[in-house]
């Protein structure tokens, strides 16, 4: 059980420092301003208080149970910490140290050590080399990284799993832009002891969490992977970034993580056959994570398109028809359908899909458009794009789209722009609807849906 690694009551932190050029003092910084509740106890022999906190020269010395210790000290002085934290019985260790496996045979001999003094005990480690752990409902911030530097986002329900510490914070600093909320990021690092499988696990069986997000250098652990993997899909969409599709880039997730990648073509057919949703990048990680955590199912890849800018309909229409998206294809609209939008718009509009209200389309005209094509039986989810632009188009907007996601078929909204256009994105993700900056990144997410939804209904279908 992992509750306390994601939500402790007291976290030691050994290594912590006045010295703002430390790690230490850096990690001890970031739990304070994250609002942690619990009690805070810093670690260093030659100070005496450390930001108002008393400090104790170790860990042995708190006198106090510890739910979690992180550990911010180099390598070799780390093993002695850790046997510290296997006789006091404390639960969860967060190594922060590089010098381990990743470097070579020394390095991970020390790495062995370390596992070895862990073996049948009541203690887990997370890491070494990793940059830290971020629960914000618990207001737990146990990373590395100056909070001056990068932003963290808010609570939310999609957790972000990294086998590497850099990509993750860099992606979290990212996706903070438009308020996109996590509920918790966990860096592996070297996974000398917990793994993603095990990590997966834990969240995979909380109800606050409605999504999962991977970053993989390497396929944890072979046979358990893919029966882990297809119970937790089953409860939970899941994305993954997979590296290392290059035997150059094998080569540098070696370096990194000390990880080994697995056959490109072999990782495709198991995340193709255990329903697990791919991305390319980083991007993508995050914008299929959260359509597919705010979206229910699509019952087909049928997809309708409304727009008040024509040139953004006919790009859309490109995307959606080019071999390289074959799980989407434009609605073909049944001439009742066509005949309901043409009482709607302008004679100059379009009725056919993709549909074009002009500029001169109206807030009241879209939410008409998507009351017709919920009720279209040709369509199975919808485009919108928002374009606050014009006139018509008011901050309106965006309750009608979260009334139609809501309560209708998929909904996922492109948005174009900045001045306007970025205070509606922001709207829109504050209310969970999946938006977009960008025509691509709209049509490739909603590529992402029809694939998860073919690959829950093809397992509902063989549960039968």
């Amino acid at each position: 059980m992992l509750h306390k690694l994601f939500h402790p009551e007291s976290v030691a932190i050994v290594g912590a420092s006045n010295d703002p050029g430390k790690i230490g003092n850096v990690i001890l910084k970031n739990l304070i301003s994250s609002g942690y509740r619990g009690s805070i106890f810093p670690v260093n022999p030659s100070q005496d208080e450390i930001m108002g906190l008393r400090c104790y020269p170790y860990i042995k010395s708190i006198g106090h149970s510890i739910d979690l210790c992180v550990i911010a000290i180099p390598a070799r002085s780390s093993v002695a910490v850790v046997q510290d934290c296997v006789s006091l019985k404390v639960p969860f260790i967060v190594m922060i140290p590089g010098g381990f496996a990743e470097t070579g045979k020394d390095g991970r001999a020390l790495q062995d050590r370390i596992s070895s003094l862990i073996e049948g005990t009541e203690t887990r480690i997370v890491g070494p080399n990793t940059v830290g752990i971020y629960v914000p409902g618990s207001g737990l911030n146990t990373t590395l990284t100056p909070t001056d530097r990068v932003q963290f986002p808010p609570e939310g329900n999609i957790s972000f799993i990294s086998q590497s510490g850099a990509l993750g914070l860099l992606t979290m600093d990212t996706i903070s832009e438009f308020e996109t909320g996590i509920h918790s990021f966990i860096n592996v690092g070297n996974r000398s002891d917990l793994d993603e499988l095990d990590i997966l696990k834990y969240l995979a069986s909380r109800s606050e969490v409605k999504g999962i997000a991977l970053y993989l250098e390497s396929i944890p652990r072979g046979n358990d992977f893919f029966r882990i993997m297809k119970t937790a899909v089953q409860s939970k969409p899941i994305v993954i970034l997979k590296s290392g599709r290059t035997e150059t880039a094998a080569k540098a997730a070696l370096l990194h993580t000390a990880s080994m990648a697995t056959d490109d073509r072999v990782t495709e057919g198991i995340f193709r056959q255990l329903g697990i949703v791919r991305a390319q990048n980083e991007t993508e990680l995050m914008d299929f994570t959260r359509t597919l955590s705010y979206s229910r199912n699509a019952r087909g890849n049928r997809v309708a398109v409304v727009t008040s800018a024509g040139g953004v309909g006919v790009v859309t229409t490109d995307l959606l028809s080019l071999p390289a998206h074959p799980d989407l294809k434009m609605a073909e609209f049944s001439e009742r359908t066509k005949d309901e939008i043409r009482k709607l718009i302008v004679a100059f509009g379009s009725v056919q899909n993709p549909v074009d209200i002009t500029a001169d389309g109206s807030v009241s005209q879209v939410n008409d458009i998507l009351a017709i094509l919920n009720e279209a039986d040709e369509v199975d989810m919808i485009i919108l794009y928002a374009l606050p632009q014009t006139p018509k188009m008011t901050m309106d907007l965006v309750d009608v789209a979260v009334k139609w996601q809501r309560s209708g078929k998929p909904l996922l909204v492109g948005v174009l722009g900045f001045k306007e256009a970025k205070q509606m994105l922001l709207s829109l993700e504050q209310q969970h609807v999946p938006s977009f900056p960008s025509i691509s990144r709209t049509v490739r997410s909603a590529e992402a849906l029809a694939k998860y939804s073919f690959y829950m209904r093809r397992m509902k279908d063989a549960a039968v």
